[in-house]
């Protein structure tokens, strides 16, 4: 069987594998991307509910996780976020900022996907999906300019460039798998222990008693974990709770951790107990609570937590527990939703296997690790999409 031959072979259809194609190709590179997937950027599609938070106007470094925090900065700093709007203005996608530099498409995330395909067309890279890899090998010196060939369901593939773009453990039904690990271990890479990250919270049972009748229901909250702290909205799930801070924090908690909620930033309770017991003596527990938070919320507080006496029954006691529930709710967690609803995974690829300049492997040359393989995990937000748009493009300059 003939051996098809190209300049640069890249595993993985999705956001960086897209990106290093797009750079690779406008090189004038022969390039061919390759995925298990029926269809390219599982992820691009799914993400944002379907609008595609596609990056943040404030991307900064410490919003990203890594062992070594500096790793990301050079790749964020040479392609940026002006970058990537350029290339959505330039195919005249409309899009808006949500919350705090949040980017997303106006139209689906679709139209976000369909820009990157056409213009890995046009940089003359092709994607071939529904590939499966079953053996990568080093090729003997005598095969230069050709370092690796690829083994596949489709025949085998030679290339003087591999790239690893096949993302992390997240999202499974996304067609997500531990492929880019076993690659890294067989040249001889370490891997940083992964976990899911940006991801809900399962609660003890006796926790759920409080926050599966209020599934679906939301309050302003801080969370605080580890010395950090996200606030937003918070959701109450069937199996504990979510919404954009819980996401946050969950990347800085492991098991064990204590984990402090405020369900009432920004107000002190206490004082408003103590002066509603001297001018609303009469009023119900239950109707201040009212005053901040849902009905059906202050109901199952009284109701789980608190009893529902009238202001003027409150003792300094009764009104110091309340304070203290309200402002620093400990729930006892039982984990995390894991990596079937996670939206990154933390750890992966070791940086300091890695050039951060070009995302080569030290120890095997022709040899790249782009996107969330790496040990590099952004915030909520749009920072994981432009690590992938980053990480891609840089490579792509140089394979």
């Amino acid at each position: 069987m003939a051996v098809n031959q190209h300049d640069v072979i890249i595993i993985g259809a999705g956001a960086a594998g897209l990106m290093c194609a797009i750079s690779a190709g406008q090189r004038q590179r022969d390039v061919l991307v390759i995925d298990h997937a029926r269809k390219p950027g599982n992820k691009i599609m799914v993400s944002g509910g379907g609008r595609c938070n596609f990056t943040n106007y404030y991307i900064e470094p410490d919003r990203y996780l890594s062992r070594n925090p500096h790793f990301c900065k050079s790749a964020l700093s040479r392609y940026t976020q002006w970058d990537f709007i350029a290339m959505v203005d330039k195919h005249g996608l409309p899009y808006h900022e949500k919350e705090e530099g949040q980017l997303f498409s106006d139209l689906k995330s679709k139209a976000i996907l369909d820009m990157m395909l056409k213009e890995t067309g046009q940089a003359g890279a092709r994607v071939q999906l529904k590939t499966e890899v079953d053996k990568i090998r080093t090729l003997p010196e005598g095969k230069a300019p050709y370092r690796y060939q690829v083994s596949t369901n489709q025949g085998d593939y030679q290339c003087q460039s591999l790239v690893i773009a096949t993302g992390g453990l997240s999202m499974p039904t996304m067609g997500a798998t531990g492929f880019g690990y076993q690659v890294a271990e067989q040249f001889g890479l370490n891997i940083l222990p992964g976990k899911a990250a940006l991801v809900p919270f399962t609660l003890q049972p006796e926790e759920k008693e409080l926050t599966e009748p209020l599934s679906g229901l939301s309050t302003p909250a801080v969370l605080s974990c580890n010395k950090k702290s996200f606030t937003g909205s918070l959701l109450f799930t069937h199996r504990g709770i979510s919404g954009p801070p819980v996401l946050q924090i969950s990347s800085y908690w492991n098991p064990g951790d204590e984990l402090q909620i405020d369900l009432l930033p920004g107000t002190d309770l206490k004082e408003i107990l103590k002066d509603g017991r001297q001018n609303r003596p009469k009023t119900e527990l239950k109707t201040l609570l009212s005053d901040y938070f849902p009905a059906r919320l202050s109901k199952a507080l009284c109701e789980q937590w608190f009893k529902n006496k009238t202001l003027s029954e409150l003792s300094n006691a009764d009104i110091d527990h309340i304070a203290s529930c309200l402002h620093q709710w400990q729930p006892r967690i039982s984990g995390t939703e894991g990596y079937r609803t996670a939206e990154v995974t933390l750890g992966g690829v070791d940086t300091d296997e890695l050039s951060s300049k070009t995302m080569e492997a030290k120890k095997a040359p022709g040899l790249y690790f782009i996107g969330e393989v790496v040990d590099v995990s952004g915030h909520l937000g749009g920072f994981n999409f432009q690590w992938a748009w980053s990480s891609g493009w840089v490579a792509g300059e140089v394979v």
